[in-house]
């Protein structure tokens, strides 16, 4: 488990490094927050802390946007004590403590209930997740949170769209902004535009107290790790297809997919005139333009200005 140091402990090069990643994440925040409509005047956000990087990360940089941000809105970081065996329940208070933040510790024994219900050996997470929601709902209304923000990046985002494609039959990923499942929260993923890897970077840089993730002993999720595999072997042979699936998930032609729920198939006549491009299946190479790998999904400084202004 890691344990926080002081900024102090950092090279001068790494300083450099933390400084312009810090950046470019709050550009990355900043968008989605902006683009979505995340978080709005008045807004109580209940930040869910798991003692991951990415939580971490999370409220890092609503801490940072929340101190140059011309609206009011307020944080409070939640965890949720599942008593799992060997768990530290001392890391998250002393270190949200120590940034002076709003929280909650919620303790509910889950541990028991999953290994009670999950057969030994067994895959425990979906069942915990459900648990884990409810509860942190639960907690978010007493709370009287207007928002609740996860800590899912742009590829837990592509992992989940391709694991329902593969297995679940459905195109569809995780939501930058939706209700919640029991209908009485919005839930919000600011980190929607940022990379895995820059949030891995930033806890090492920033030496955030890890708590691991496998305390229950459960196994990992096959299906997911297979699929992060997949991908991360595309990203090293195929440079830029990550942020080009990325860009397609926010431009979706429903005229040229196959559900006649979401565009109306049965009315169209030769009339109708050409919709979207009409019928190409793939648009003309020389109309492609190639997502970069290093293509900021930020905006520049006076921009990113204007997009704290507009939460």
């Amino acid at each position: 488990m890691q344990t926080e140091l002081s900024s102090s402990s950092l090279t001068a090069q790494q300083k450099t490094q933390l400084t312009k990643l810090e950046k470019r994440l709050r550009s990355h925040v900043g968008k989605a927050i902006a683009k979505y409509n995340m978080i709005e005047d008045g807004d109580r956000i209940m930040v869910c802390l798991s003692g991951g990087k990415d939580s971490y990360a999370l409220l890092s940089i609503l801490m940072l946007l929340k101190q140059s941000a011309p609206i009011h809105f307020d944080i409070i970081a939640v965890n949720l004590d599942q008593k799992q065996p060997g768990f530290p329940e001392h890391v998250l208070p002393n270190y949200l403590e120590s940034l002076g933040v709003e929280y909650k510790i919620v303790e509910e024994n889950t541990y028991a209930i999953v290994k009670e219900k999950i057969p030994e050996g067994k895959t425990t997470c979906s069942l915990c997740s459900r648990l884990r929601r409810a509860i942190l709902y639960k907690a978010a209304k007493e709370l009287g949170a207007t928002k609740v923000a996860l800590g899912h990046h742009r590829d837990d985002m592509i992992e989940t769209m391709m694991l329902n494609m593969f297995y679940g039959g459905k195109l569809k990923a995780m939501p930058a902004k939706l209700v919640s499942d029991n209908g009485e929260q919005v839930v919000i993923r600011p980190l929607a535009f940022c990379k895995e890897a820059e949030l891995i970077q930033y806890a090492q840089l920033k030496f955030f107290p890890i708590i691991p993730c496998n305390l229950c002993g459960s196994q990992p999720n096959l299906q997911r790790q297979n699929i992060k595999q997949m991908l991360n072997d595309w990203h090293e042979k195929f440079p830029g297809r990550i942020e080009s699936m990325f860009t397609a998930m926010q431009n979706i032609v429903p005229s040229h997919l196959c559900d006649a729920e979401l565009f109306d198939f049965k009315s169209i006549t030769k009339d109708s005139g050409i919709i979207d491009g009409g019928d190409l299946a793939f648009d003309q190479a020389d109309e492609l333009t190639q997502v970069k790998p290093d293509n900021k999904l930020h905006l520049v400084n006076n921009e990113l200005d204007i997009i704290e202004i507009k939460q």
